[in-house]
C-alpha cells in the first residue's frame, strides 16, 4: 500500500495554517483602517488604532496581575467601550471573559464566579451595591477593578480603576493568539428559569466563524455603524463585538436602551445596523408616534428570541425598519437561523412579506446542518407546515459544552445532534417556523395548540402592548390556554371580551384563550418572560 499523496509530506505549518479566532479581525482592521471610527460613546470617540492599543494594554495589565491560559475574566459592564474591549484583551492573555448579566441578583452572581472560578471581577460603579454583596458571599474573593465612568452611579467599591489600569500599561503588549482554535474564549451562562443556569463555553474557532457568518447573512457592508441596543452579555452580543470588528464598522455604545435614544443615535450618527429581542421591536413601535423626524435610509433591524407577530413586522417596514429574523440560543453563539430572503419576495403584498418573515428561516452560513425532528428517533419530520418537531443543529458554531456539566452536555448532544428544546414546523421550502417550547406546548381535548401562534394572534389587536400564553388546567379539556396581557397606555378600556372576540377573528375555536388576565408579565434578568411564573398563577385561578 502506498502513501496517499494528497496527506504525505503535506504538513500543517505556520505558513500554511493559523488557528481560527476573532482577535486577528482586529488586528487587521487596526492595520487596514487605522483612523476609521471604531468606537462612539455618547461625545466620546476614538479610533481603530487606538481600539487596538486600549485591547493590548488591557492584555497587559491583566498580563501583569498574572492573569494567563485557562483563568476567567468577569466582567459585569452594560454596553460601554470597557466591555466592547474586553471581548479582546481579556481573551489576548489565553483567559476565558465571563461577561455578567447586569440585571442579576448578587446570589447568582456569586454562583457564576465561584463556579467559574473568576480570577478578576471587572465591574461597573453602577453596581457596586449587589458586586459588594456577591463578593461577600464568596470563600475566596476575585481581584476587584472598577470602571469609573462618569455617567455611572454607585459608590467606588474597588482599589483599582480600569482606566487607571489601561493608562500603566503597554500598549504594544505582546499578545498572541490561542494554539489551538478549540481553546475557550468566553464563558456564557443560560438564563435558566430553574435551578443553577449552566456555564456555556464558547471555542475560539466557533466565535470566529459565527462573527463571518453574521456579516455574510445579514449582508453587512464595510463600515457599518452597529448601535449596541442587544445587550453584550447575551451571549457575547450574539458575536457582534467581533461581527462589527471584521467588517471594520463603528460600535455605537448606549449606557441604557430607551426608544428615545435610539431614536436619537439613528439621527445623530446615521445607524445602519441594530439587534434586539421582541420586547425591542415593541419599545420603538409604541413612541415612534412621538418621533417627528424618521430615519432617511433604511435601517436593518435582526431580532430573535420569541417570534415577533406578523403585525409587529409589518408595523417596523411602515417605520423604514428592514426586519431580519434569526434564531438561536447560547448553546449555538446566539444566531444560526435566519430567514434568508428571496428577491422576488418583496414584490408581495405587505402582510404576505410579514408572514413570511415570521419563520426563522434556514441554516445560517456556518451552521453545518439543522433539522425539525422527532425528539427520540431523529427522524425528520415531513416538510408540511404543520408535524411538530424538535429544531436540531450541529456544527462548528455549536458550544463546548456546558462547564463542569458532563451529564447535561451529553444530554444535549444526544445522537449526534445538538437538541434546542424548540419545537418547529418545517415549511415544503425547507424554511423552519418555530412553535413553542417542548414544556409550552398546550394539550387541550387532545389537540396540541402553540402558545407562540395565540400570542401572535393577540399580538394583532390593537390594544394589546404585551402577552404570554400558558396552560390552565381544565377538568374537561385536560388544559386550556390562558392568556396574561399587557395592555397600551390608554387601552384601559378593553376587557376580557375584547380580547377573546378578537382572537376568534383570528383562531380555530379550540385555540381561543378561555381566561384573559390583565397586568405586567413577570420576566428574567435578560427580558425573557417567566411562563413558569405564570403557569403557576394559572393553576391558582378559580
Amino acid at each position: 500500500m502506498t502513501d496517499d499523496p494528497y496527506t504525505s509530506g503535506l504538513d500543517k505549518n505556520r505558513a500554511n495554517f493559523a488557528a481560527l479566532s476573532p482577535l486577528s479581525f482586529l488586528a487587521r482592521t487596526a492595520r487596514i483602517y487605522p483612523d476609521h471610527t471604531a468606537v462612539i460613546y455618547g461625545d466620546r470617540r476614538y479610533s481603530w488604532s487606538e481600539a487596538y492599543a486600549r485591547c493590548r494594554r488591557l492584555a497587559g495589565a491583566l498580563h501583569r496581575l498574572g492573569v494567563g491560559a485557562g483563568d476567567t475574566v468577569a466582567v459585569m459592564a452594560p454596553n460601554i467601550p470597557a466591555l466592547f474591549e474586553a471581548h479582546f484583551g481579556v481573551a489576548m492573555t489565553g483567559a476565558v471573559l465571563n461577561a455578567v448579566n447586569i440585571r442579576l441578583d448578587a446570589r447568582t452572581i456569586a454562583f457564576q464566579l465561584q463556579h467559574a472560578g473568576a480570577k478578576v471581577f471587572i465591574a461597573d460603579r453602577d453596581f457596586s451595591a449587589v458586586v459588594r454583596a456577591a463578593v461577600a458571599e464568596l470563600d475566596a474573593a476575585p481581584l476587584l477593578i472598577e470602571i469609573d465612568d462618569p455617567q455611572a452611579g454607585g459608590e467606588h467599591f474597588a482599589d483599582r480603576d480600569y482606566e487607571s489600569l489601561l493608562a500603566d500599561a503597554d500598549p504594544e503588549f505582546a499578545w498572541r493568539g490561542p494554539d489551538d482554535e478549540w481553546q475557550a474564549i468566553s464563558l456564557n451562562y443560560t438564563s435558566g428559569t430553574t435551578g443553577n443556569p449552566k456555564g456555556v463555553v464558547y471555542h475560539h474557532r466557533g466565535a470566529y466563524l459565527n462573527a463571518v457568518s453574521n456579516a455574510l447573512s445579514w449582508d453587512m457592508p464595510l463600515h457599518p455603524l452597529y448601535l449596541w441596543t442587544l445587550p453584550m452579555f447575551h451571549c457575547n452580543g450574539w458575536c457582534f463585538p467581533w461581527t462589527v470588528t471584521a467588517v471594520a464598522g463603528t460600535h455605537v455604545c448606549l449606557r441604557k436602551v430607551d426608544a428615545q435614544a435610539v431614536f436619537d443615535a439613528i439621527a445623530r450618527h446615521g445607524v445602519t445596523h441594530l439587534c434586539g429581542a421582541p420586547v425591542v421591536l415593541n419599545m420603538l413601535l409604541h413612541e415612534c408616534d412621538k418621533q417627528t423626524q424618521r430615519p432617511g435610509h433604511i435601517v436593518q433591524f435582526a431580532t430573535g428570541g420569541a417570534p415577533p407577530p406578523e403585525a409587529v413586522i409589518a408595523r417596523m417596514e411602515e417605520l423604514g425598519m428592514r426586519v431580519t429574523h434569526l434564531y438561536g440560543l447560547t448553546e449555538t453563539y446566539g444566531p444560526s437561523v435566519a430567514c434568508a430572503w428571496h428577491p422576488e419576495w418583496d414584490q408581495q403584498p405587505l402582510p404576505e412579506r410579514a408572514r413570511l418573515l415570521a419563520r426563522q428561516g434556514v441554516n445560517m452560513f456556518m451552521v453545518d446542518d439543522y433539522m425539525v425532528a422527532d425528539t427520540h428517533s431523529l427522524e425528520p419530520v415531513p416538510k408540511d407546515g404543520h408535524t411538530i418537531g424538535e429544531i436540531m443543529l450541529r456544527g462548528n458554531t455549536t458550544m463546548k459544552g456546558y462547564l463542569q456539566n458532563p451529564s447535561a452536555t451529553e444530554e444535549a448532544f444526544a445522537g449526534g445532534w445538538f437538541h434546542t428544546g424548540d419545537l418547529a414546523v418545517w415549511h415544503e421550502d425547507g424554511y423552519m417556523q418555530v412553535k413553542d417550547r417542548a414544556k409550552d406546548i398546550i394539550i387541550s381535548g387532545g389537540e396540541n395548540i402553540s402558545t407562540v401562534e395565540v400570542e401572535d394572534a393577540l399580538y394583532k389587536h390593537p390594544a394589546v402592548l404585551e402577552a404570554a400564553v400558558v396552560a390552565r388546567p381544565d377538568d374537561h379539556w385536560g388544559e386550556t390556554p390562558c392568556a396574561f396581557v399587557t395592555l397600551k397606555a390608554g387601552a384601559g378600556n378593553t376587557g376580557t371580551e375584547d380580547i377573546i372576540e378578537h382572537c376568534r377573528a383570528h383562531l380555530a375555536h379550540f385555540k381561543v384563550p378561555k381566561t384573559v388576565v390583565f397586568g405586567p408579565l413577570p420576566k428574567t434578568a435578560t427580558g425573557k418572560i417567566q411562563k413558569f411564573v405564570l403557569r403557576e398563577r394559572a393553576k391558582g385561578l378559580s
